[in-house]
C-alpha cells in the first residue's frame, strides 16, 4: 500500500491500532458503571496539560497525561463526598480545563490557537516518534489494567455494594478506573482529538451489545470494532483528505447503526424462543440472562 511508505502514516496507524484497542478496553466498564460521558469530562481537563506542555517546552503528551489523571481523580473524589453541588463543581472543572489550555498555549512562545488544533479533533501528519513511544507505553498500561484486573473491575462497575461486602478494595478499584479512562484519553488525543475521544470508548461497546450477551464477548467485539474504524477512519483520512478522528467517529456510529438493525431480528428470534421455551416449562432457556452484559 503507497501510505505504508510515510513514516508519518506509518506512525500514525500503529497509533490507531493502540487506540482502538484501549479505549473500547476501558469503555466498557465506564458504560457499566453508568459514566459514559466521563471520557469527555476528562477530555476538556487534558487541554490544559496540553496547554502547559507547550508553555513550559515539555512533552504536551505527557503533560496532559499528568492534568488529566489529576483532573479524573478529583471528578472520583467529587463522585464520593460531592452531593449537592457535586455537578456545579464538575461543570467548572470540565469549562476550567478548556479555558486553561486555551489561556496556557496562548501565553507559550510562539504559540496559538492552532497548535491546540490537532490535539482537540487528531491529525495524522503531527504524530511524531515520541507521540509513538509515549502512546505505546500509556496503551501497555492501560491493557494491563483492563485485562488484569478485569474480575475486580467487573464486579465493582456492577455493584459496588457487592463487591465492598466480598472484600474487594472498591474505592481503590474506581480510582484505577478513573487514572486509566484518563490516560487511555491521552493515547487517543493524537489520533480522534480530545473532544472526540469519549466516542470511541462508548460507542463502539453499544455497538457490541447489540450482539453479545456475556461480558467477555462485549470486551472482544467492541475491541474488534474498535480496531477496525480506527484503521478506517485513518486510512480514508489520507486518501480523501478529511479530519481523522470525525472520519473514525463517523464510522463508529455507522457500525452502530448497522449492528443494531442487523440485530433486531436476532433479538426477536430470541425472545420468540424464550418465550416458547417458559411456555414448555425449560429451565434452562428460561435462566439465559436478559441483559447483553450480564456475567464474566
Amino acid at each position: 500500500m503507497e501510505l505504508l511508505n510515510y513514516a508519518f502514516m506509518q506512525r500514525a496507524l500503529l497509533a490507531a491500532v493502540l487506540v482502538g484497542i484501549t479505549a473500547p478496553a476501558v469503555g466498557i466498564y465506564l458504560v457499566q458503571r453508568r459514566q459514559a460521558l466521563m471520557g469527555d469530562g476528562i477530555g476538556h481537563v487534558a487541554m490544559t496539560g496540553v496547554g502547559l506542555g507547550f508553555l513550559l517546552s515539555t512533552s504536551p503528551v505527557w503533560m496532559a497525561t499528568a492534568v488529566a489523571i489529576v483532573g479524573a481523580v478529583v471528578m472520583e473524589l467529587i463522585r464520593w463526598y460531592g452531593k449537592t453541588r457535586g455537578d456545579i463543581a464538575l461543570a467548572m472543572l470540565f469549562y476550567g480545563g478548556m479555558a486553561g489550555g486555551v489561556m496556557f498555549i496562548n501565553l507559550a512562545p510562539g504559540g496559538s490557537n492552532a497548535n491546540l488544533q490537532s490535539y482537540l479533533f487528531g491529525s495524522l501528519s503531527t504524530v511524531s516518534e515520541e507521540d509513538v513511544s509515549a502512546i505505546c507505553l500509556l496503551a501497555a498500561f492501560v491493557v494491563l489494567v483492563t485485562v488484569g484486573l478485569r474480575r475486580q473491575l467487573f464486579a465493582v462497575s456492577q455493584d459496588e455494594e457487592f463487591a465492598r461486602v466480598t472484600g474487594l478494595p472498591v474505592r481503590a478499584l474506581n480510582l484505577l478506573t478513573a487514572v486509566t479512562a484518563a490516560v487511555t484519553v491521552t493515547v487517543a488525543m493524537r489520533v480522534v482529538g480530545l473532544l472526540l475521544v469519549s466516542a470511541l470508548m462508548v460507542v463502539p461497546v453499544a455497538a457490541a451489545q447489540q450482539l453479545t450477551r456475556s461480558f467477555a464477548a462485549t470486551f472482544a467485539v467492541s475491541v474488534a470494532i474498535g480496531i477496525a474504524v480506527t484503521l478506517g477512519g485513518t486510512v480514508t483520512s489520507y486518501y480523501q483528505d478529511v479530519p481523522p478522528g470525525a472520519t473514525i467517529v463517523l464510522l463508529t456510529i455507522g457500525v452502530f447503526i448497522a449492528l443494531t438493525v442487523l440485530a433486531t431480528p436476532l433479538a426477536r428470534r430470541r425472545a420468540r424462543a424464550a418465550a416458547a421455551a417458559a411456555a414448555a416449562g425449560d429451565p434452562a432457556e428460561c435462566s439465559v440472562p436478559a441483559q447483553p452484559v450480564a456475567k464474566t
